[in-house]
């Protein structure tokens, strides 16, 4: 008789199994759950199985077919010339015609698979964040106070709920990204899903706050901010709340509070992809960290309902300080920083827990504190004092404005005090330290208000006007600062490097200008973003500059600067002018590199116009200069350049010799070098080094250019006496420009090198001129010469009119 057949032992694998499922027969009575489940699983396996031999089959049908058509191919190739048969043809018209539609078919009817299977699977989870939010909703009658404090694991089970309903919302957040990346053209589905995501978040909550509030409640938040201290004039630390909690009712509030801020990250991130759907804010996706703090910027909401319950016990003290607005923003501040310690040891760790990255809970505690102060502002405080200053009988009136002026400056002394209270909390990442600062300035009032933006402005550049205009009364204000500096020492004209008003010999009040523009920027400074930055300076420190530009056009234009006759008062006041002008230009330009005004302009200048004015406001009034004392020199000397050369024959006899040494200047020519030497050194006196340069030089080359131009070269005859008298005279006009250079003949260049061919030996003159006369060897005999400035044709007319004597 057989031995019965011995059982195989299960695999290992297998009693791991049952052994991790029965580890006591009490288990026994889950065995039909597992069994059931064990069923399901292998059902979807042998679904999988399916699919995996479908997807096989027509991956050997589309293999077949392609070999099939390599197969024709190769007859087709073999029977060449040979008519193709009717099956061949048939062939070709399903590969041509058919197979194409086929593939459009089969990838339609996918799409329409995952479009469905897609449907379903957000229909589950949208499904699912609804049951959670009707059954927090549906009991939410139930938990009242009393019961808060009775059943304590009531609040867990609905803290537990919400904590569901965010894992819903994040679930169905991950698909619709997906969704939104590779299929884009599903936007009804998107569309549908938010839509009810929205309504179901819209319960959420009000609801969830409604709970937090009612816990606070439960917990004696608010604490009274008034005690028998207070009433003593001893401002002790208000007892808070938070930091008294018992262990049992810190776990309460812990939960709720990581709930509530969690709730606000899924619709922060909801909130930020559809921004970036919708491309309204294109460049959010830039930022590395936007996507964990976007909703965040604005306070946290488990803190700002810390501060609403505040904010009502606080305005009964503020309205009765409608008057004194400093005490206003003290109360703010001094309650800020008494709770200031406790929210940040209560609070900051379940920010940590959260994994809230670079959020700290003293900032978004001095951000809620701030919110409600620019909520105060803006119902009480500014709405009376625009209606003061529209009012046509205060319109002008000096209260009205220096009100203004008064709030704005306790506004931009709290802001300082309430960003040190925020910046003593963790080190923030630096990526995200100017998106969570623009909440924490009062003055982003402004921001929903720019016409309170333009009074404010209005208000500083009425002020500055009315100083800037007193100061401009007084006529020592306009005077030039620079002293007389004694001509002959090189060393006092070659300072160019200039910095102060002084260095430009600017007026004072050039610096009093400067001053009051740059206090009214830095005031500007406290506004919270670059746009608001700007509109204001352009509505208050630019137009104070431009006005007071305007001024300085004004009275360089009511000097009249004559074309005979150079009045001293003009020039000082001209000059005066010019270094006013030039010693605002470079402050401007020295703000236009600093950091704090980049970026502020169009073009990344905020002071351009301004700027390409003061330029051409200098430059013009330095070419009237210019043009006035060569006038006014060719007025004087245009008998004298008339007639050089005319004269070299009759003041000295043939064979007498002329002594360079002791030979005077020329009757004619020293009522003008008498005249330019005056003014020279009246413009050396009054205009700053740089522009005194330019111009000394451009008055030497236009004496060189009238000078020259002026004699008739070919026409008259210079004999020895007279190209030594014209030698002497030139020294003169150079002994005038000495003091400013060494070698001032470089500005005179055709005069000097006149002067040169005129006095060189007999045979040099004949055999250079016979040199001239050859095109190919001119220019360079020229060269050999050192003669750079006057061409051939001119140097052989002054080689010309030399007459040798003898």
């Amino acid at each position: 008789m057989p031995s019965p057949p011995r059982l195989r032992p299960p695999p290992a694998s297998v009693r791991g199994f049952l052994d991790a499922h029965f580890t006591s027969p009490d288990n026994l009575a889950a065995a039909p759950a597992l069994t059931e489940l064990l069923r399901r699983e292998c059902a979807g396996l042998d679904a999988s199985l399916r699919r995996a031999e479908a997807r096989l089959g027509a991956a050997a049908a589309s293999w077949l077919a392609r070999s099939a058509e390599a197969r024709a191919d190769l007859c087709r190739v073999r029977s060449r010339g040979v008519r193709v048969g009717a099956e061949d043809e048939g062939a070709e018209a399903v590969r041509t015609v058919g197979l194409p539609a086929l593939v459009r078919e089969i990838q339609r009817i996918d799409t329409i698979r995952l479009y469905a299977e897609a449907t379903l699977q957000l229909e589950a989870l949208v499904g699912n964040l609804e049951d959670v939010a009707f059954s927090i909703v549906r009991q939410a009658p139930k938990f009242n106070l009393s019961s808060i404090l009775r059943k304590s694991n009531e609040t867990k089970w609905k803290q537990g709920k919400l904590l569901h309903a965010v894992d819903a919302v994040r679930d169905i957040e991950r698909e619709l990204v997906q969704i939104s990346t590779s299929r884009p053209q599903w936007t009804n589905l998107v569309m549908a899903v938010d839509s009810r995501v929205d309504k179901t978040l819209s319960i959420l909550r009000p609801q969830a706050l409604t709970d937090y509030r009612a816990l606070l409640a439960s917990l004696g938040w608010p604490p009274s901010l008034s005690s028998q201290d207070t009433e003593k004039d001893k401002y002790s630390q208000i007892p808070n709340p938070l930091v008294l909690m018992n262990k049992e009712n810190k776990e309460r509030y812990s939960q709720s509070f990581q709930a509530l801020c969690a709730l606000q990250h899924v619709q922060g991130n909801r909130e930020l992809r559809l921004c970036q759907t919708a491309e309204v804010t294109p460049a959010l996706a830039d930022l590395k960290y936007f996507n964990r703090t976007a909703c965040f910027d604005n306070g946290l909401w488990a803190i700002d309902e810390l501060v609403h319950p505040i904010a009502s016990r606080m305005e009964y003290h503020f309205a009765k300080w409608s008057e004194q607005p400093e005490f206003i923003f003290t109360l703010v501040y001094k309650i800020t920083k008494d709770f200031m310690d406790g929210v940040d040891d209560v609070l900051q760790p379940l920010i940590d827990q959260a994994r809230l990255v670079g959020l700290s809970a003293k900032e978004s505690w001095v951000t809620g504190m701030v919110k409600m102060l620019v909520g105060y502002l803006e119902r009480q405080i500014f709405p009376a004092l625009v209606c003061s200053y529209q009012d046509h009988a205060t319109v002008g009136k000096p209260e009205v404005d220096s009100s203004w002026m008064h709030l704005n400056d306790v506004m931009i002394s709290f802001d300082k005090r309430m960003q040190l209270l925020a910046d003593s909390g963790i080190q923030k990442i630096a990526s995200l330290s100017e998106g969570l600062s623009r909440s924490l300035s009062v003055f982003s009032i402004y921001t929903e208000h720019p016409d309170w933006l333009q009074i404010w402005a209005d208000v500083e550049l009425s002020s500055a006007q009315d100083k800037l205009k007193s100061e401009m009364e007084d006529e020592t204000n306009w005077s030039c600062s620079g002293q007389l500096d004694q001509l002959g020492h090189m060393e006092n004209s070659m300072k160019f490097l200039l910095s102060t008003r002084e260095d430009y010999k600017a007026p004072p009040v050039c610096e009093f200008v400067i001053k009051t523009a740059l206090s009214m920027v830095e005031r500007g400074r406290a506004l919270p973003n670059r746009g608001m930055q700007i509109q204001y300076n352009r509505s208050s420190s630019v137009r104070f500059l431009n006005d007071f530009f305007l001024v300085l056009r004004e009275r360089c234009e009511a000097l009249e600067l004559s074309n005979t006759a150079l009045e001293d008062q003009s020039l000082s006041k001209t000059s005066c002018a010019i270094n006013a002008a030039r010693y605002c230009e470079n402050v401007l330009r020295e703000w236009d590199e600093d950091t704090t005004f980049l970026d502020m302009g169009p073009q990344g200048s905020l002071f351009t116009d301004e700027i390409s004015f003061l330029v051409k406001l200098g430059t013009n009034y330095l070419e009237q200069i210019l043009s006035s004392v060569l006038l006014e020199f060719e007025d004087l000397s245009s008998e004298y350049v008339q007639n050089i050369g005319s004269w070299s024959g009759q003041t000295i006899l043939d064979d007498q010799t002329l002594d360079e040494e002791n030979a005077g200047v020329s009757p004619g020519f020293v009522a003008s070098l008498d005249v330019l030497t005056d003014r020279t050194t009246k413009l050396k006196r009054y205009l700053n080094s740089k522009d005194f340069l330019d111009l000394w030089r451009s008055i030497a080359e236009g004496l060189d250019y009238f000078i020259c131009s002026s004699i008739r070269w070919g026409e008259v005859s210079f004999s020895d006496p007279g190209a030594i008298q014209l030698r002497v005279d030139t020294k003169a006009l150079l002994h005038i420009f000495r003091p400013f250079c060494s070698r001032p003949e470089a500005f005179l260049p055709f005069l000097s090198e006149s002067l040169k061919l005129l006095t060189m030996k007999r045979s040099d003159a004949q055999c250079l001129l016979e040199m001239l006369m050859d095109d190919t060897k001119s220019d360079n005999c020229l060269k050999h010469q050192g003669l750079h400035h006057v061409n051939a044709s001119q140097a052989a007319k002054i080689l010309s009119s030399r007459k040798f004597c003898g």
